[in-house]
C-alpha cells in the first residue's frame, strides 16, 4: 500500500548572489590579471593543476598561447619573444623546471629578460609530512613525500631566483609585483602555484 500526499511541493529558492570566491585560485582571475599586466603571450606546458588556465588562454583572444613539448623550450620560446619586444609569461610544472635549469640559465638568467614564470608546485601538500627541510637521501626517498616538491626552494635558491607562493585568488596581486619587479631588476621572477587553478 503506498500513501499519497497531497498539496503542492514548495520550493525554496534562494536569489543568486555575486560571489567572490577568494579561497581558490580561478583561471578567470588568473587570465584577468594577466591582461592587467600587459601580457601578450603564455608559453608552457599544462599539468593537472594548470589544465583550466590553459583552456581558458586557448579561447581568449588577447593573450597567445603557445604551447611546447619540452619546458626548456618555453624559457627560449620567451626571450625571443621579449627580444621581439612582446611580454610573454611561462607556465610550467616544477619537474620541467628542475629538468630545464640549463635552458632557463642560458636564456632567461643569462640574458637578464624580466619574464615571470608560474611553476605549479606539484607535491606541495606531501611537505608536511617531512619535520624539517629534506637533507638526507632518506628524505628524498620517503614514498610520502614528493622529492620534487622537497628539492624545488632549495634549487630556486641556489639559482639566486626570487620566488613568492601563490595558492589562492588574493595573492594575485603578487603577480603584478613580481612583473613590476622583474622589470626594475631585469631579470626573471618565479610564482609557485600551490593550488590547482579551477
Amino acid at each position: 500500500m503506498m500513501a499519497s500526499f497531497a498539496g503542492a511541493i514548495t520550493r525554496l529558492t534562494i536569489p543568486p548572489r555575486p560571489c567572490y570566491n577568494f579561497a581558490m585560485l580561478t583561471a578567470r582571475r588568473v587570465l584577468e590579471t594577466f591582461k592587467q599586466i600587459g601580457i601578450t603571450h603564455v608559453v608552457g606546458l599544462p599539468d593537472n593543476a594548470t589544465a583550466a588556465l590553459f583552456h581558458a588562454l586557448a579561447e581568449d583572444p588577447d593573450i597567445y598561447l603557445i604551447s611546447v613539448t619540452r619546458e626548456g623550450e618555453a624559457f627560449a620560446t620567451a626571450a625571443g619573444l621579449w627580444i621581439g619586444g612582446q611580454h610573454p609569461l611561462v607556465v610550467i610544472q616544477n619537474t620541467g623546471l628542475l629538468e630545464a635549469g640549463d635552458a632557463l640559465r642560458g636564456t632567461l638568467m643569462r640574458m637578464r629578460v624580466p619574464v615571470v614564470c608560474l611553476i605549479s608546485y606539484r607535491g606541495y601538500k606531501s611537505l608536511a609530512q617531512l619535520a624539517a627541510p629534506a637533507q638526507t637521501p632518506d628524505d628524498l626517498a620517503r614514498r610520502d613525500v614528493d622529492s620534487v616538491a622537497a628539492l624545488l626552494e632549495p634549487t630556486l635558491r641556489a639559482w639566486n631566483l626570487a620566488y613568492d607562493m601563490v595558492g589562492d585568488n588574493a595573492d594575485l596581486e603578487k603577480i603584478i609585483a613580481a612583473q613590476q619587479r622583474a622589470r626594475e631588476q631585469n631579470f626573471p621572477r618565479v610564482l609557485l602555484i600551490t593550488e590547482t587553478i579551477r
